[in-house]
This record gives C-alpha cells, sequence and structure tokens, in this order.
C-alpha cells in the first residue's frame, strides 16, 4: 500500500482560520461522534465511505482527511477513500486525541450550526418567550400565528397545539400569507434552540414591521414545562400570493444586499463550474423538497434553505468551498445565502431570471460502482443452506425490520464480529439497499474462511419480493451506529432534554475558546445615523 501522509492538528486548524479547502472525516459510528470530535468534523463511518463521501466532497483532488480515536479504522478508511479516485488524503497524526490537546473538542451533531444559532441571538438578543407564556398568548390573543421552522415530517411527529408548518427557509417566502396583517405577533419555534433562533431572526431582519418572538427551548421546553404536544398534525402555510410574493422579495432582497450577498448570471456560474475543478462548488437548491422533485435545473442537488443552515454539514462536506443558491422566487435563496455567508462560506445566488446553461461544466467526479462478485438474489437466498444473514443497516432502521434471522452488525466492526458467528455455513450481508452491502464484501471476505455473499438490492428487494420482515432483534455488534437526538420523537427523558439545553447555552463559551470558526454575526444597523 502507498505510505499515507500525515497531517498535525495545528495544519488542520490553520486551513480552517484561513478559509482554505479542506475536509475532516470522522470514520467512526456516529454514537461516538456525537460524543467528542472538532468543530468542523465531518461523520462518515469507514464502511459507508462509497455511498455517503461523494456528494460531500464531489472534487478528487479537494484535500481530505480522516481521523478515530484509536479504534485503528483511518488506515483503511484513506485506501477507500483512494480507490475512489482521491488524490489528496491524510491521517490526522494522534487522531482526536492528540487534536484535543489543541482544539475544542464537540459533543451532538450539526455542531457548527447550533454554536452559530447562540451567537446570533447573543449579538442580536433575538427575542423570545416561555412555554408558559407562549401559552398565555396563544389562548389570550387572537391575532397570533405560531410557525414551526422544523421540516415537515418532525413537525408531523410532534408539535405545539396551535401551530402550524412552515419551514425555516420558507418563512420570509410565506411570512405574509401566514398573517392577517402587520399587528399579527409571530411566534416561532422548533424542537430545540436553533432552528427558533434563526428562524426568528430570519424575519426581524428582513424588515417585516410584525412582531416577532421565538419560543425559548422549543418543545423541549414545552416539555420540561409540563405541556402536552400534539401529534399526527398536518396544518401548512400556504404558498404566498403573487402580492405577497412581491413584498417577500423586497424584504429578502434588501436584507441579503446589506449583508452583502452576491448574485450571479449564468455567465459567471459557468465560469465557477469551469473553476471547480480547482476549487469546489456546491449547486444548491433551497426550495422545498415537492417543488425540488416537480421541476429542478440540471446539477443542482436539493437541500432546503432552513435545513441547509441548521446542518450545513449534510450537504456541504469540504470547509472553504463555494456554494451557488437556486431558488425561483427571490426570496429563499437570499435569505438562505445571508445566513451562510454569516457563517464563513464564500456563497452566491443565481439570478431568478438566468437559466441554468445546459452544457454546465462537470468536473470529474469521484465514482464507485458495487461489486458484482459475491451478489445473490433473493430466490438465491432463499437456497442457501445454514446461512446467517448480517444487516448493516442503521440500528432504528433494523428495529423497525429486517429479514427474518438476520443478526445487526456495526460497519465499521464488522470484520471483528463476523468472527463471532457460530457455525460454518455461508454469511450474507444485506442493507436497505444492498450499496453499504457492497462496498463492504470484499472486506468481510478477507477476514474469513467462509463463504460470504451479499444480497443484490439488499432488504428492500427482500420486501419486494414478496416477504415478510420481522422485529425480533440479535446483536452481533453494539448499536452505537446512531446518537439519539434528545429533541427528536417523543420519548427523551427529561434529564437527556435539560442536558441539552445546558450543553447549547455552552456553545458560545466553546467557539470563543477554539478560535477557528470564522463566524461574524451581521447586526442590523440600517436606519441608524452616523
Amino acid at each position: 500500500m502507498t505510505t499515507l501522509k500525515h497531517v498535525t492538528a495545528a495544519e488542520l486548524r490553520r486551513h480552517w482560520a484561513n478559509r482554505l479547502e479542506i475536509a475532516l472525516l470522522d470514520v467512526r459510528e456516529e454514537g461516538p461522534f456525537a460524543e467528542s470530535h472538532p468543530l468542523f468534523a465531518l461523520s462518515v463511518p469507514v464502511s459507508e465511505i462509497e455511498k455517503k463521501l461523494p456528494p460531500l466532497a464531489p472534487r478528487l483532488s479537494a484535500p481530505i482527511v480522516v481521523y478515530d480515536n484509536g479504534e485503528g479504522y483511518t488506515e483503511r478508511a484513506a485506501s477507500r477513500i483512494l480507490a475512489l479516485g482521491y488524490q489528496d488524503v491524510a491521517i490526522l497524526e494522534g487522531g482526536l486525541s492528540r487534536y484535543a490537546r489543541v482544539g475544542e473538542v464537540y459533543r451532538d451533531v450539526n455542531v457548527p450550526s447550533k454554536a452559530f444559532g447562540e451567537l446570533v441571538e447573543s449579538i442580536n438578543h433575538t427575542p423570545s418567550l416561555s412555554a408558559r407564556d407562549v401559552k398565555d398568548l396563544l389562548e389570550s390573543e387572537r391575532n397570533v400565528v405560531l410557525l414551526d421552522a422544523r421540516r415537515f415530517e418532525e413537525y408531523n411527529t410532534m408539535s405545539i397545539p396551535g401551530g402550524r408548518s412552515c419551514p425555516g427557509g420558507e418563512l420570509v417566502y410565506r411570512i405574509f400569507e401566514a398573517t392577517a396583517s402587520s399587528k399579527t405577533t409571530v411566534i416561532v419555534n422548533c424542537a430545540g434552540r436553533t432552528r427558533s433562533i434563526i428562524g426568528t431572526q430570519s424575519l426581524i431582519n428582513s424588515g417585516i414591521p410584525n412582531k416577532v418572538v421565538a419560543l425559548r427551548n422549543g418543545t423541549i421546553g414545552w416539555t420540561l414545562d409540563g405541556l402536552e404536544l400534539d401529534t399526527k398534525k398536518t396544518e401548512r402555510i400556504s404558498e404566498p400570493s403573487a402580492e405577497a410574493l412581491q413584498k417577500a422579495r423586497q424584504h429578502a432582497k434588501s436584507w441579503a444586499d446589506y449583508v452583502g450577498v452576491s448574485t450571479i448570471d449564468s455567465g459567471k456560474l459557468s465560469q465557477l463550474a469551469t473553476e471547480s475543478q480547482d476549487r469546489t462548488l456546491y449547486l444548491l437548491d433551497v426550495r422545498d423538497p415537492e417543488e425540488y422533485a416537480l421541476s429542478h435545473p440540471l446539477g443542482f442537488s436539493n437541500a432546503p434553505g432552513g435545513q441547509l443552515v441548521q446542518a450545513t454539514d449534510e450537504w456541504v462536506g469540504i470547509r472553504g468551498a463555494r456554494i451557488v443558491l437556486y431558488d425561483n422566487d427571490g426570496v429563499r435563496a437570499h435569505m438562505t445565502a445571508s445566513w451562510l455567508l454569516q457563517l464563513g462560506w464564500e456563497v452566491y445566488v443565481l439570478e431568478t431570471q438566468s437559466l441554468v446553461p445546459v452544457n454546465l461544466p462537470v468536473p470529474k467526479t469521484p465514482l464507485w460502482q458495487s461489486s458484482k462478485s459475491g451478489a445473490i438474489t433473493v430466490d438465491e437466498l432463499q437456497d442457501l443452506t445454514g446461512a446467517t444473514i448480517v444487516d448493516l443497516a442503521r440500528s432504528p432502521s433494523y428495529r423497525k425490520g429486517h429479514i427474518p434471522g438476520a443478526w445487526f452488525a456495526s460497519g465499521p466492526e464488522l470484520v471483528r464480529d463476523l468472527s463471532s458467528i457460530a457455525g460454518d455455513g455461508p454469511i450474507v450481508i444485506t442493507s436497505p439497499d444492498g450499496d453499504i452491502a457492497a462496498a463492504n464484501i470484499e472486506f468481510a471476505r478477507n477476514s474469513t474462511s467462509r463463504d460470504v455473499f451479499y444480497l443484490a438490492g439488499g432488504t428492500a428487494a427482500w420486501v419486494a419480493a414478496g416477504h415478510a420482515l420481522e422485529t425480533e432483534s440479535r446483536w452481533l455488534s453494539p448499536p452505537i451506529d446512531v446518537y439519539k437526538r434528545p429533541y427528536e420523537g417523543t420519548s427523551n427523558a427529561r434529564k437527556d432534554m435539560q442536558a441539552y439545553l445546558d450543553w447549547e447555552y455552552g456553545l458560545i463559551a466553546q467557539l470563543a475558546n477554539d478560535g477557528v470558526a470564522c463566524f461574524h454575526v451581521v447586526r442590523d444597523r440600517r436606519g441608524q445615523s452616523g
């Protein structure tokens, strides 16, 4: 194997401080990642590199750094990344433990955006009300609207009584459709803090005349105050009328211009695309997923604006890259870009009237094709005698349903844990669509003398063939693959919810001590003299 290069924590941090391109991959499972990681680290388990990394890091010559915490994954991860065609791959010298000597390490997920949200509230004094005060206001006033800034699926799972779904990137776009008049009080909520802070401040920054406040601590705060949540609600704010859209566009454009958002035409887009061989470029459509599914410009991925600000690291993996945003209304891309700019990104908005060139230059991108060697069909699986099925699905998916008799296994520890399977019959690896199973077949085969196959099409192919799933669990590996978020779902312990809030309040101090964020929150000084 080619000798792999190493980079130090200090070198990595210099890239961040100077806004140079680099991606840092934590190749452990998400559970350990959520316990401790550097600020701009991405969770890309070693077993999922082939599927998860290419959209996060679309430029093959971009610098990629991998680390673990002594588990022994890094060389395997680096070899898999190099096999995809990446050219600049390094291992973080000393891993997480040595990094922690010079830089802050953080808990949870999507930390850059959450820390930024706390900074926004601190700088702008974003107004908020407690759960009890919001409940009293909703019961005593008629001219009040409660807008839930999370994804619709989260709102549908549980919501504040009387709330309606209006995801964060849609707030300014739909606000004049949501309010009866300029006298309507607007309350914005999410599950915890970030999206309600950013959503509230978005409306305030846009300059709408309404009073706007956040529900402090979101549905967590509501629950901790002993108040009941609704479930399965479907109320949404409708798309704006032509008049409402025109007003929203004026407000969004005014704020984006003040912040310094750059708009580009199709010619400049072509130039950026041409340069993307040497400078990573992300093309993102920030509209609602349903709109995107109906029609979208070639080459643009869907990243709904509110979620893009809330979880930038789920779409954009290379810190220091360029981003171009698209919408068809002149509102959502401008508001999203205004936040990404403050988060330290080089971001542009494609002018609404500009068409995306049909011949937009496309750089050479990472390419992975599943191995045909070892693939078996559902019928062939049923014909195998004494086979043991091993499922590489994420543990929540495995719990919901898996092929009868299948064992759950951790992808990064697959090689270790296959040795504990009793018997000498064949082993069949599956995953939800078969891709992760296919990506790990060779590593599994090299770890055992038994025959190893993978199920083509995965568990989905099993279901499509008309076969049932079961829910009885068998754990070949501990289920540390997913971090249970204390702000999602309805079964969270009070102590976990409170601990999460306490952690968020401390993020500003960590940012200040770390010194690599490059965040800059813009204060609205329009109208001030001097």
